[in-house]
């Protein structure tokens, strides 16, 4: 398998933490969106990471789909398999993953715009920090040491990769102590060697 994207991506890097932790063996690629376009588009037209090349040459887009590909390959998915767990487990990842598309969208906004639009700029940040203190909330209620009880999951890694994506590229969004409970929780999965080999500092383009 081929991974495609650099680990400064929550998405991508969520899928490489994956990989590892499921032990299945791949390549990577640390293909730009905005530096590598043409090998990009060759396999994902949305020129988006990540992409997940597979044995075969079939080409898996989406980090949402790419791990129900692997969930699917592994005795011990990182995410329940039955109701109402699952559904409960995914809330957090959907949380996870769409704060760290709106700090993505912020970004955006900030670096490719010359005028910077003062009501989206205002209305993602609202959007960022009210997810980050539902998260922090809902966490801080389960007195576990991740989501979902003894063993990292999904949901795990989903917010320990949109939380160092915000600090790095959002600094004065990201406040620990608002939000005491997903700081220490990232910073106890940071700490996994997982995590320090899956990892890229943030570059912007």
């Amino acid at each position: 398998m081929i991974l495609i994207g650099q680990y400064d991506s929550p998405f991508v890097r969520r899928v490489g933490i994956t990989l590892r932790l499921y032990g299945i063996a791949f390549d990577h690629r640390p293909l730009s969106a905005f530096s590598d376009t043409a090998a990009l588009a060759a396999l994902n037209p949305l020129l988006r990471v990540p992409a997940l090349v597979l044995p075969d040459g079939f080409v898996l887009t989406d980090s949402h789909m790419i791990l129900d590909y692997l969930d699917g390959m592994a005795a011990a998915p990182l995410l329940p398999r039955h109701q109402p767990a699952r559904r409960r487990a995914l809330q957090i990842v959907a949380l996870a993953c769409g704060v760290a598309e709106k700090a993505v969208s912020l970004f955006y906004e900030q670096r490719m715009h010359d005028v910077v639009s003062p009501q989206f700029d205002q209305r993602c940040r609202e959007q960022i920090t009210a997810t980050l203190a539902t998260l922090d909330a809902d966490f801080a209620a389960r007195r576990t040491p991740f989501w979902l009880g003894s063993a990292i999951s999904h949901a795990d890694i989903a917010t320990a990769c949109a939380w160092r994506f915000i600090g790095e590229a959002h600094p004065d969004l990201l406040h620990a102590g608002r939000y005491p409970a997903l700081a220490d929780l990232c910073a106890r999965l940071e700490s996994l060697p997982v995590f320090g080999e899956i990892a890229q500092g943030f570059r912007p383009p």
